[in-house]
């Protein structure tokens, strides 16, 4: 179970700054940062790099980590539960002050998170929380409201609804690309989305299937989409670079998107941005990548003992086609 939604109020500000990509891709052997012998050392295990918006999160953490003097052991998972609770495994055997990750999927990690509380060291979920009627075994969650998220990609298809319907035929025939199956947004942003569009019974999904967070599963899916149904009126991905895809394969099929087949995504990447006021996107729901100096503030707190909120989210917002003209010249990410 999630613990209690709370807001950090003060102290936190989300910070710029992106350092080249870095780490090793097993269990910790990598590291960035301060190094000395009395350094807070935290360990990382990242999900992967399926997308922009997950290069993005990682190079604020190592960005952030080495501003703030933390030896960084990361870890790379590649995408496998396997390989973070591998990770994860590690990082206890070194004795690190404190374990920070983004979870692949939600459940399965009771057992490596009970030897991490044995061993007391604290651990930070970010980005993506876990499924887990034992709320001790971790500190804090430190990242966004998912199916906020997927709510506000489904009330602009509400809003829109009478120029979302391409064919005029009085039905928004929506096919959803959704992210890694089990995974915490993939679960929300869905769920989100179909509260909102459930006010309007003209609004329909007619086909749902996992792109995986990335690019090619996005175009993979569409592909077959637009093999198998007809009609498509309306694409709602789970992540920009999912929609992406989308577009490349609704262009291949000879149709224009954001005009034939409108497109909705979650992330607010550059390269989303870009398509965005470009008017093949129609909307993107931001999901902010930068969690590193918020990240880095929360973990001196619990290395240090300190009460920290059960829940921190980031601040975030969603954009059109005008208004991300107006901003994509000074994205950072």
């Amino acid at each position: 179970m999630f613990k209690q939604l709370m807001t950090l109020t003060a102290g936190v500000v989300i910070a710029g700054g992106l350092a080249a990509c870095g780490g090793s891709d097993d269990g910790g052997s990598g590291s960035s940062g301060g190094g000395g012998s009395d350094d807070l050392t935290m360990g990382f295990a990242q999900v992967g790099a399926e997308s922009g918006w997950r290069t993005a999160n990682t190079k604020s953490v190592q960005a952030a980590a080495k501003e703030a003097g933390i030896d960084l052991k990361f870890s790379d998972a590649q995408q496998k539960q396997e390989n973070q609770i591998k990770a994860i495994r590690s990082y206890i055997q070194q004795r690190v002050d404190v374990i920070a990750f983004s979870p692949v999927v939600e459940t399965g990690w009771d057992t490596v998170l009970q030897e991490a509380k044995r061993a007391k060291i604290p651990v930070i979920l970010t980005d993506r929380a876990i499924d887990s009627d034992d709320t001790s075994l971790y500190e804090t969650f430190l990242g966004s409201d998912f199916v906020v998220e997927g709510q506000k990609a489904g009330q602009w298809v509400v809003d829109n609804a009478e120029t979302n319907d391409v064919d005029k035929d009085g039905t928004i025939n929506v096919v959803e690309i959704t992210g890694t199956t089990g995974a915490a947004p993939a679960i929300d942003r869905k769920s989100g989305f179909e509260d909102k569009i459930s006010s309007d019974p003209s609004i329909k999904i007619i086909a749902s299937q996992t792109g995986d967070f990335t690019r090619d599963g996005g175009k993979k899916v569409m592909e077959a989409f637009l093999k198998s149904k007809k009609g498509i009126d309306v694409v709602y991905a789970h992540n920009d670079d999912e929609g992406l895809g989308a577009i490349e394969a609704i262009e291949a099929a000879g149709k224009k998107p954001g005009v034939d087949i409108k497109i909705v995504t979650v992330d607010a990447v550059k390269d989303g941005m870009t398509a965005l006021s470009e008017g093949r996107i129609n909307y993107i729901v931001e999901c902010n990548p930068l969690l590193g100096p918020q990240l880095m503030d929360l973990a001196k707190k619990v290395a240090a003992g300190e009460d920290v909120p059960e829940r921190v989210e980031t601040k975030e917002t969603a954009f059109d086609q005008q208004q991300a003209k107006k901003v994509l010249a000074d994205r950072q990410y």
